[in-house]
């Protein structure tokens, strides 16, 4: 007889979430509900709140109010008792050498900080999120920690799903009792037939239904078609269920799940998906190897993030054409509801709880209103969300809060409405800086953005992604003209990711005395990269056809800026772009200007530095 050993009680976290002078924000997911006991060195008051997502799987958000604010740059340790144990007791991988505790820092101010987007677990780069922790291992003083650690877009991939991790997900499902549910309008008729069906491994869309136009909902919403021009996009294990989400995100941030689960090859498979299997299997143990050290970082450095496509779906919202497929069919509204449900839980409401707490409080009726529930996160424009630190930190919503076109569906939308480009001008008036996370850049590079704009053109926008802030003309007029408008005179730097290479650009607006200054400082992928020998072709090309005296310029619709781009400092032959995993590190002066820019690598080889050129 097999004996089953018990559980342990947690299973991800503590990962530190929103942090502020008197407020302190924790996420973690136990076995069963926890009741875990804040340890810290002053009068707290701690509200937790539980959310079952299955039989044994409980996720708690710990909202902490101090009674007095917090020192600034000085190292806070704290420790969470459960059932009289603290971290050394049931996460000692938690603690750096020396450590009896773990702690933060609450910084004076956003005078540093890391970011990055983009972390696919077999992808074969090495993960970016070791950086944060080399370099908090690193510090000596905590004045050197920076102030919080951003993820732009993309922190799981809900879409493009290796066959061991979607083997590690069923296993994890089965051995927590993550939650069943009925599946409207799809061939199969639950999440188990799901599971146990012989196309549920690297055959999905076999499974998926038939669009009235005959054409299939993978070739109408799942963009899992080929993008010759610059990547692949593979939605054959694209998950389905909300329990599907939620063990994924317990497999990417914490190392405790993967002891509950085995990676034998599921029985069933050709011997062409056999192969793919053993390719994929290596690049999944290598990520799950090192989530000790992703979980000791983000139990230390507050962590921020915000949504772009891939964890929902690849090209999410990226036209109205796309959402009115998509959400027009229970099933294809299910599988985004899903993922957008698991973001909620396990992103947003750390990001935001006084925001997000009236869509919590409804999760406790899944998975019997699921359908109810997913209508609320549809409808839902509450995803953005600002940190009051100085300069002030803006997290937009580009994917859900989107500007439609009315002269074709099929063209793509706007990154943000009307609407929400005038809440976004009445936070930047009178601000003399502010630090403003756009998962998309807001400058790219332009002969992409003019591919894109090709194949928009020509009706094929979701086989090179097209989604830039230029890609609608009425965003792009409104978005620069609140940079261009006189009482917006400060310096502004826009954190961006998305496209798995990073650069930075200086902008000033030609012609003006009081020109706002604006940087564009992009960071991509945390494990994830361009195909290299393209992007040193685009690379090359975009500085020739778009050289400062190139008359193409005139055609763009940032010709009234003046764009100046940094050069990376390991660049060979002037490249602008770099391309390698890892994390962005910007360093800000008093004014909020970013003095020094950096791009960390995952390998743990020499950083890039983004300098002015001479």
């Amino acid at each position: 007889m097999t004996v089953i050993p018990p559980l342990p009680l947690v299973l991800a976290g503590p990962v530190l979430r929103r942090l502020e002078p008197q407020r302190l924000a924790i996420w973690l997911v136990g076995s069963q509900p926890l009741q875990p006991e804040f340890i810290f060195n002053g009068a707290v008051k701690v509200d937790c709140q539980v959310v079952p997502v299955g039989k044994h799987a409980f996720i708690h958000l710990l909202d902490i109010h101090f009674a007095a604010p917090l020192p600034v740059n000085v190292e806070l340790a704290y420790d969470l008792l459960i059932e009289g144990q603290g971290i050394a007791g049931w996460a000692a991988h938690l603690l750096y050498p020396g450590q009896a505790r773990p702690n933060f820092v609450l910084r004076e101010r956003l005078d540093q900080l890391l970011h990055g987007s983009c972390r696919k677990p077999h992808h074969p780069a090495a993960d970016g999120l070791l950086c944060a922790d080399r370099l908090l291992q690193a510090c000596q003083r905590p004045e050197q920690r920076p102030a919080v650690l951003l993820m732009t877009g993309d922190q799981v991939y809900a879409d493009d799903v290796a066959g061991p991790m979607l083997r590690a997900i069923h296993g994890l499902i089965e051995r927590l009792g993550l939650f069943d549910e009925a599946l409207d309008g799809a061939v199969v008729a639950c999440s188990q037939a799901l599971y146990h069906h012989p196309a549920s491994y690297y055959r999905r869309a076999d499974l998926l239904p038939t669009h009235a136009g005959n054409d299939t909902l993978r070739e109408r919403f799942f963009a899992g078609k080929r993008k010759p021009i610059f990547s692949s996009s593979n939605a054959d294990n694209h998950l389905v269920t909300f329990a599907e989400v939620m063990a994924m995100y317990l497999l990417v941030w914490s190392p405790v799940p993967w002891r509950l689960v085995n990676l034998h090859m599921p029985a069933g498979l050709s011997h062409h998906h056999q192969a793919r299997y053993r390719e994929e299997l290596p690049l999944i143990e290598a990520f799950a190897a090192n989530l000790g050290q992703v979980a000791r970082a983000m139990a230390h450095l507050p962590c921020l993030m915000i949504f772009d496509d891939h964890d929902i779906t690849d090209d999410w919202n990226l036209s109205a054409q796309w959402e009115e497929t998509a959400y027009g069919h229970p099933f294809s509204r299910r599988i985004i509801g899903n993922a957008l449900l698991g973001y909620l839980l396990c992103q947003a409401w750390g990001n935001d709880p006084d925001g997000c707490n009236g869509l919590v409080e409804q999760c406790q009726a899944v998975p019997r209103q699921q359908d109810e529930l997913i209508g609320e996160l549809l409808r839902f424009q509450g995803w953005q969300f600002n940190l009051p630190t100085e300069p002030p930190l803006l997290v937009l919503d580009t994917r859900t809060r989107r500007w439609r076109s009315e002269s074709d569906l099929g063209k793509p939308s706007g990154l943000l409405d009307w609407e929400a480009l005038c809440e976004l001008q009445q936070a930047l008036l009178d601000h003399p800086s502010a630090v403003i996370v756009s998962p998309a850049p807001l400058f790219g590079v332009k002969l992409i953005e003019a591919v894109q704009k090709l194949f928009s053109w020509l009706g094929y926008p979701l086989l090179v992604d097209a989604e830039n802030w230029m890609a609608h003309r009425g965003a792009a007029q409104v978005i620069l003209n609140i940079f261009r408008h006189s009482r917006t005179p400060g310096h502004y730097v826009i954190l961006s990711g998305d496209v798995h290479y990073s650069f930075v650009y200086e902008v000033l607006i030609r012609h003006r005395q009081r020109s706002p200054h604006l940087w564009q400082v992009t960071s991509s992928g945390i494990k994830n990269e361009f195909p290299r020998r393209l992007l040193d072709v685009l690379d090359r090309l975009n500085r020739w056809l778009y050289a400062p005296r190139s008359p193409l310029n005139w055609f763009t619709k940032r010709r009234q800026m003046q764009v100046t781009p940094r050069t990376p400092s390991r660049s060979k032959a002037g490249e602008r772009l770099w391309n390698g995993a890892g994390l962005g590190q910007v360093f800000f002066d008093e004014q909020g200007r970013p003095v020094r820019v950096f791009q960390l690598s995952a390998d743990g080889s020499e950083a890039a530095e983004f300098a002015r050129r001479k």
